[in-house]
């Protein structure tokens, strides 16, 4: 269901006032407790019995429900079964309304997970109070929620870039190598890094450096496919993971993504606080010479990028058994466009220039 805007302090009141669901066939006593809640700031939604108050709790954003338990079609203890079984991860506290001497529904309902009951004729102040407090503990069971999926997400996610970390990208390189062995195909890996990104925090700040982090970030999303993976590999690095993909395909994608960043301008143009990045990219595949494990297939994604560093940066390493750098020209090339390029033979590419 829908989430709502939750409150991180939560000994404050929330932003918005809470939405009640108040379900009772007698229109005098759902009237008289609407009216109280409404009194008191909340929200109030009627229903006529308990399968309209399932039917807006199935909707979203409601915060809390009070059944009456005897209703027609569906009554409050069958109601609140079904409404615990639809919201097990966002808590909608559920509040039975009953007669003084109906001990034994109240228990029955507190036994299927009732969260508290108010009484018939119920006092105000107490009703008010109860309620105040079942909606306390609703914001701080959805701010832990809230707090647990953030820290599922980074576990899992760079929280600058967007892209997959690095305890994550190992998993995936784990998962694609093993894959590449089973079925003997090719796995490629190319490592991109900003070149001189220190320079640029120098001149332009920190928001500068982060605003090229970001930006490098997204040309790598658009320049590969949904089964490549995409990864921060360090603090000016990622890593590509191109499954499938032999020397010739991995060349294609290097190239794209060196002309997609060279072709932008990062950061805010409108604040005079923006720049052009270029990178530098080392290339390499299994299975190829000396490379039969995946940290072997790093290592040598790492040789490759060093001699291009080594170079000065702006071009393309490619590891394999002789060091080879490359440099595209400043001008588009169709070379590498062929969509067969990332299945086709593992010859490198003519262009490439040897160097011993």
């Amino acid at each position: 269901m829908p989430e709502r805007p939750l409150d991180h302090r939560l000994t404050d009141p929330p932003s918005l006032p809470a939405v009640i669901v108040v379900a009772d066939d007698d229109r005098v006593s759902r009237d008289a407790l609407a009216t109280t809640l409404k009194n008191a700031g909340f929200k109030v939604v009627i229903a006529g019995d308990g399968q309209e108050a399932v039917e807006l709790v199935g909707r979203g954003g409601v915060d809390l429900v009070m059944l009456d338990i005897l209703m027609p079609r569906l009554g409050g203890i069958e109601s609140c079964r079904i409404i615990k079984g639809m919201t097990n991860e966002s808590f909608v506290p559920v509040m039975l309304v009953t007669v003084k001497t109906d001990t034994a529904s109240r228990v029955e309902g507190l036994k299927i997970g009732a969260d508290d009951y108010i009484t018939k004729p119920f006092e105000e102040r107490e009703m008010i109070a109860r309620v105040e407090a079942m909606l306390r503990i609703k914001r701080l069971n959805d701010h832990l929620v809230s707090v647990r999926k953030k820290l599922e997400r980074l576990s899992v996610y760079d929280e600058l870039t967007g892209l997959y970390n690095y305890r994550h990208l190992h998993t995936r390189l784990q998962e694609e190598f093993k894959r590449a062995e089973r079925y003997h195909g090719p796995l490629a890996c190319v490592v991109v890094d900003v070149d001189n990104l220190r320079g640029h925090n120098e001149r332009g700040g920190q928001a500068l450096g982060d605003a090229i982090l970001r930006g490098v970030a997204d040309s790598l999303r658009r320049c590969v496919r949904e089964v490549d993976v995409v990864a921060r590999y360090g603090g000016e690095e990622f890593l590509v993971i191109l499954p499938s993909t032999p020397i010739a395909g991995a060349m294609a994608v290097a190239e794209r993504i060196f002309r997609e960043i060279r072709g932008r301008v990062f950061g805010d143009t409108s604040a005079n606080a923006s720049t052009r990045a270029t990178v530098s990219l080392g290339v390499a595949t299994y299975p190829s010479q000396d490379i039969n494990t995946k940290e072997a297939l790093l290592r040598a994604a790492d040789t490759a990028i060093t001699n291009a560093k080594r170079e000065g940066g702006n071009r393309i390493g490619v590891f394999q058994q002789r060091n080879t750098m490359y440099t595209p020209d400043t001008e588009p090339s169709s070379r590498y466009t062929d969509a067969t390029a990332r299945t086709s033979s593992d010859r490198p590419p003519a262009s490439l220039r040897s160097k011993s």
